[in-house]
């Protein structure tokens, strides 16, 4: 079923503004005609993470594990993957959406660690608890975050999985939605980032963009217009300080279209295309 582009945005300003569960569906009942009708439409909209396991986590080629490391805010969880059997191997830090580091990141995660990478997911609601199970929840706790702590946290992450024992000491990044932003800011901030890899992210400021030293390859989805606003200063910015980059737009995708427990959003043949070619462009600059 195709929903119609009225209540995707709908749903795009309730997670990203946010607004108030309340309101978003009293919303939705008015464009579905009903309270009943827009309860029904619910799963085609909200993740749904017993489909997170591409990988599972009991997979033989892999040893994945929880660790801490000390970023801006004290200790950091995260989770981590890797090859049982891999040596050492390039660092990549993967940052969640603003939902916090759910099973469907995890799952991420292990699709990274299978690929070759030392895959460190970072749960960057640490400073309040970590990621609670409910998601709701999770999104609400995303106002209470320091924005200069968490990107202080994120280039946190890059420097401890560089100096990983187990790292060859090349790190890239790669986050989605909320961690796109990241992404975009840890690429502006930190000095180990060799590749960085934002879906659907925020830009950064026009001003910042010359900060960056590390490749990009910038994964956008066609239908995002809030977010694909941003582009142009973005591309001219960057052009102007020789900063290297590739952007992808994957016409008729949503945003989260690579998140395949996202409902009707999941765009596969788009997702399968861009983390194609993300493991490509990191493995490209990380080996």
């Amino acid at each position: 079923m195709a929903l119609d582009q009225k209540i995707i945005n709908l749903y795009d300003e309730y997670t990203h503004a946010p607004l108030p569960r309340r309101v978003f569906l009293e919303r939705l009942a008015t464009m579905t005609g009903s309270m009943a009708a827009a309860l029904a439409l619910l799963p085609l909209l909200e993740n749904n993470y017993a489909q997170a396991a591409t990988v599972p986590e009991s997979e033989p080629k892999l040893a994945n594990s929880r660790v801490t490391f000390k970023g801006a805010t004290g200790d950091v969880k995260a989770y981590m993957s890797r090859l049982r059997m891999g040596g050492r191997m390039p660092g990549l830090v993967i940052i969640h959406e603003n939902r916090g580091l759910n099973p469907h990141i995890e799952d991420v995660a292990r699709r990274a660690g299978l690929a070759g990478f030392l895959a460190l997911a970072v749960d960057f609601l640490s400073p309040l608890g970590g990621t609670p199970s409910d998601a709701g929840q999770a999104r609400d706790m995303f106002a209470k975050l320091d924005r200069a702590q968490t990107i202080a946290n994120g280039v946190a992450a890059a420097a401890f999985i560089k100096n990983h024992f187990e790292s060859i000491q090349k790190v890239g990044v790669v986050g989605f939605c909320w961690g796109g932003d990241m992404v975009n800011q840890v690429a502006v901030h930190s000095p180990d980032v060799m590749a960085a890899v934002p879906f659907y992210g925020q830009l950064p400021e026009p001003t910042d963009v010359p900060k960056i030293k590390a490749q990009m390859m910038l994964q956008y989805a066609g239908m995002d217009e809030r977010i694909n606003a941003g582009l142009p200063a973005f591309e001219a910015a960057a052009k102007a300080a020789n900063v290297k980059y590739t952007l992808h737009v994957y016409e008729g995708a949503q945003h989260a279209f690579h998140n395949d427990t996202a409902g009707d959003r999941y765009d596969e043949k788009a997702a399968t295309l861009a983390w194609s070619r993300t493991v490509t462009f990191l493995k490209g600059i990380l080996t």
